[in-house]
């Protein structure tokens, strides 16, 4: 693992010295959000953690108390940064409905390419790891999952609206099918160090999207 890199990458912006003071704890989070992402949860170590935030390890157990602990607050942070990411593009009013969709899978597609391949999803990552092993860390991934399903059926439901898609399509189920379907590629993407799959899952959507209209 390059530390170096992960330091250049996780680096906050200069700021006021009274911020950068009270900034530990949202730096630790940033990291953790970057390592989570990249090689998972029982890979990284608390050390490993601490030397690429640059701060006291007695500022970890200050601010978290156990890594399971920092785990949920790591979570909550990445569940709100792509929160805010959906908001953006799929409510933006200048796109159409299926246009959005497909703007997040091209966003997406550049962001891992970006990093070369070796971020994937959080929430898929932390899933295959944590999901059997930690309740609470569990329902938290299920909570985020199901907001980016209600984010994407509000967009379907314009979509519907619109009269770009039959009245009679569930549009929950197709929410759920993307986001299942989202997660493979996202794998396949790491696999294979392209954009490929995620490009081939979006556009299939949009397909069946299209295939749908009245």
């Amino acid at each position: 693992m390059d530390q170096a890199r992960l330091q250049r990458d996780t680096q906050p912006a200069a700021a006021p010295k009274r911020a950068r003071r009270n900034g530990k704890r949202e730096q630790l989070i940033r990291v953790g959000v970057a390592m989570f992402t990249e090689q998972g949860f029982h890979s990284t170590s608390i050390d490993t953690l601490v030397s690429i935030a640059h701060v006291p390890k007695g500022s970890f157990t200050y601010y978290f108390g156990s890594k399971d602990e920092y785990a949920l607050a790591v979570i909550d942070a990445y569940g709100a940064y792509f929160n805010r990411k959906l908001d953006r593009v799929l409510t933006d009013k200048r796109h159409t409905p299926f246009e959005r969709i497909n703007r997040f899978v091209e966003e997406a597609a550049n962001g891992m390419e970006r990093y070369a391949f070796r971020r994937g999803c959080l929430v898929g990552n932390l899933g295959q790891e944590l999901a059997s092993l930690n309740e609470g860390c569990r329902k938290a991934l299920l909570e985020i999952l199901v907001e980016w399903r209600s984010r994407l059926q509000a967009c379907l439901e314009e979509a519907q609206e619109m009269g770009a898609l039959r009245k009679e399509v569930n549009l929950a189920d197709l929410a759920q099918l993307f986001w299942y379907a989202w997660e493979g590629a996202v794998m396949g993407a790491k696999l294979e160090k392209s954009k490929m799959p995620l490009l081939v899952a979006g556009h299939a959507f949009i397909a069946q999207l299209k295939a749908l209209k009245p």
